[in-house]
């Protein structure tokens, strides 16, 4: 019956995460500390594991969408790296017990923010194209166009912050480059959650393989979880075509609020 459960509970973390571009380690890392027991590290471990799984699947749903962002999202995937290492190197010195409740108080200010924005009409250019500006323009499957414009450095600052924030927090990047795609970079919130998706597949990976080796990864609890993660994240990748973008800001201001109680209350 457990398995069935933690299945199931697999298929709600691929589908919320995928339809978003979250990943959906925020789930999975308090679901394996309060009801598995787990330690933290088995906990991020093996989270990292589904994440990655996850990541995988709906990525290739994206990419039969056409809403990947390619260009940004290997240059972004690439920028957490340094941040990531950096964040890694100095957890030692660094008081999480006074930074993550100031960061989830940011993350919930950011979700009002984005509320008060899921009124607005992305998709178009916003910000005014000069000098080292990046213009882009996707096409999806379905025709619909996407132009858009953002500083591509201020991109991929915020992406070193992201590995960096994720490393010392132990927080999925997704939550973090989400938000920054849309808000910071302008983003439509489809293509954003397509590329967020795309970048969480490759800082996933790094930090899985980590783990794995460590011995950090549960396959008792993982491989149900992450057989229930692949389905979802279809179901939420081709959801995401479907739900409006209004909406698809609210979902992420929800998503957004979670990891704000769980940094707060830890």
């Amino acid at each position: 019956m457990l398995t069935l459960y933690l299945g199931l509970f697999g298929l709600l973390v691929g589908a919320y995460g995928s339809l978003v571009g979250v990943g959906g380690g925020f789930l999975v890392v308090p679901a394996l500390l309060l009801f598995l027991k787990t330690s933290p590290q088995q906990a991020i471990g093996s989270s990292l594991m589904v994440v990655l799984c996850s990541a995988t699947s709906a990525t290739l749903s994206y990419i039969r969408t056409r809403r990947i962002d390619y260009r940004s999202g290997w240059r972004f995937a690439l920028a957490t790296l340094p941040g990531a290492f950096l964040g890694a190197f100095i957890t030692r010195y660094f008081s999480t017990e006074v930074f993550a409740p100031l960061f989830g108080g940011l993350l919930a200010a950011l979700a009002l923010l984005l509320l008060a924005r899921s009124s607005g009409s992305p998709g178009s250019i916003r910000e005014t194209v000069g000098s080292g500006s990046a213009q882009r323009r996707v096409t999806d499957a379905s025709g619909r166009e996407f132009v858009y414009a953002f500083s591509e450095w201020k991109g991929l600052g915020i992406s070193a912050l992201a590995g960096f924030f994720s490393s010392i927090l132990g927080i999925g990047g997704g939550i973090i480059h989400m938000p920054a795609l849309v808000q910071a970079l302008h983003f439509p919130p489809h293509v954003a959650a397509a590329t967020s998706t795309f970048i969480l597949l490759f800082s996933a990976l790094i930090g899985a393989g980590t783990h794995l080796a460590l011995g950090h990864v549960l396959v008792g609890p993982v491989v149900p979880i992450t057989v229930g993660a692949i389905v979802g994240a279809q179901v939420g990748a081709g959801l995401s075509g479907r739900v409006s973008e209004a909406w698809l800001m609210r979902f992420l201001a929800l998503a957004l609020v979670a990891v704000a109680i769980r940094l707060i209350l830890r």
